[in-house]
């Protein structure tokens, strides 16, 4: 059940909180082994008093989130026994809430990757095709909500992290505007890049969680005020009027189910009043969105991460000196390809680097978001595929560039690039299995996006859809 049904279930008597627990916690465990979308899932029921709509609700949070007094691994060797002594602000406002946590997810290792192949504990299956991936790195909360288990999980979202596994995973993927959640307490990757987000089943559930987990934090100089709205109250707004567009030169060599289900798509926001256009940007410019991307985080993440030395953090390395510890620790907790964007992010920094590559991964940036912020100026939003394809067989992973699909299956970056809301919904299927569609609006115009894509859900049929578990393509 999603998130208002179960309020209606708790309020009228007819089912409890803990009950609700033990039956989230089993559902778990039984996943676990064919699944794996959980590295800790907690057995003890601790629940605040509260009049919120989340009050009584459980949820999965991703591991790389830190809870005082529950592991927390960022599903990387180096932190398998890592207990934290402090609450992110997320969790913090999740418990005040009287939200129930019922475990702590898979993430690819450090957040930093879209497989969900990369986790310490193994690989995320996805639900509905236990031989494809769910997509990363919010792997395991995507599994969790696809699978019912619970009706809403935490993520992040650094490149597409939330999104791209909302889409392959047949549910609703929301990353608000940079800045409204807090990310104290969340382990960084590429700070300028990273989001809180939240996955769901449907557009309404991922408005409720955001009005609770948004606002600004004293212990976050990147948070945002709180805008003061009410997102949940805005989803039915009338859309007539809107003008959204999508990247001409993106649905280039596009495999024709997802060029016919986006022709679905656009004749159902033109049934709603709202009018889809083609804009072109040039191709060399989309063509650097993923170096760009790449260069950015991992320089960004070799900065974040320097502390995970088996000194300051993680499990400490065999050694006489401190060279030692801090080699023998990075090189027996780190998977290869961590190692190998350390070693990239390393590089980029280097003096005789940092010009060429990291200052001009910057420069790219920002030509893109000057473009997309001028195409702003007519328009209310992007609405483009969240992906090139259906989730890739487990065979088909790769962390190398892909020609045909560079730009399609990589401008989700745009929205962490400008820090702009982003949400994908499902959309439709091919061959069985889920794909979906994104909405990127402007900055701080989190409920805009968030209408729309309401609006447009209503004209689907994919909205509370849970994976088919019988099903094995």
């Amino acid at each position: 059940m999603n998130i208002l049904e179960l309020r209606e279930k708790i309020d009228s008597g007819s089912v409890d909180s803990a009950t609700l627990f033990k039956e989230s916690v089993e559902a778990a465990k039984k996943s676990q082994k064919e699944y794996n979308p959980f590295v800790t899932i907690l057995d003890k029921y601790e629940k605040i008093d509260s009049n919120s709509l989340l009050s009584g609700i459980p949820y999965a949070l991703k591991d790389n989130i830190s809870t005082n007094g529950i592991l927390t691994t960022a599903s990387s060797n180096i932190l398998k026994n890592f207990v934290p002594i402090y609450d992110a602000t997320i969790y913090k406002k999740l418990k005040e809430a009287g939200a129930v946590l019922v475990g702590k997810t898979v993430l690819d290792e450090l957040a930093m990757g879209g497989t969900g192949t990369t986790g310490h504990t193994g690989s995320v299956k996805n639900p509905w095709d236990k031989t494809r991936q769910i997509g990363g790195s919010s792997s395991g909360s995507a599994a969790a909500v696809a699978l019912g288990i619970v009706p809403f999980a935490i993520g992040s979202d650094t490149g597409d992290s939330v999104r791209k596994p909302a889409a392959y995973g047949g549910v609703v993927g929301f990353k608000p505007t940079y800045g409204r959640i807090s990310r104290y307490g969340l382990f960084a990757f590429a700070s300028s890049l990273d989001h809180l987000g939240v996955l769901t089943t449907n557009v309404k559930d991922a408005a409720i969680v955001t009005d609770i987990v948004k606002g600004y934090d004293p212990h976050d100089m990147t948070s945002l005020p709180d805008d003061n709205k009410v997102y949940s109250d805005l989803l039915d707004n009338p859309v007539k009027g809107k003008k959204l567009f999508y990247i001409k030169e993106a649905m280039e060599n596009a495999d024709k189910e997802i060029l016919d289900n986006f022709e679905i798509v656009i004749k159902n926001c033109e049934s709603l009043g709202m009018e889809v256009v083609a804009e072109s940007i040039d191709k060399d410019l989309l063509l650097a969105i993923y170096p760009s991307y790449m260069a950015i985080s991992c320089a960004e993440a070799t900065s974040n991460d320097a502390n995970l030395n088996g000194i300051h953090f993680g499990v400490r390395g065999e050694g006489k000196t401190p060279d030692e510890i801090i080699t023998n620790a990075r090189t027996n907790g780190f998977s290869e390809l961590i190692k190998r964007r350390f070693i990239i992010g390393s590089y980029i920094l280097q003096r005789e680097n940092q010009e060429k590559l990291f200052l001009n991964a910057y420069r790219v940036r920002r030509m893109i978001v000057d473009r997309i912020n001028e195409l702003f100026l007519k328009y209310d939003a992007i609405i483009m595929p969240a992906a090139a394809g259906i989730a890739p067989k487990f065979e088909e992973k790769s962390d190398k560039l892909s020609d045909k699909y560079l730009i399609l299956d990589n401008h989700l970056c745009i929205g962490n690039f400008g820090g702009y809301p982003s949400i994908t919904i499902p959309s439709g299927f091919i061959k069985k299995m889920p794909i979906g569609i994104n909405i990127t609006g402007r900055v701080k115009e989190d409920d805009i996006v968030l209408n729309i894509a309401n609006k447009l859900e209503g004209t689907m049929e994919y909205k509370n859809q849970i994976a088919r578990r019988d099903i094995n393509v």
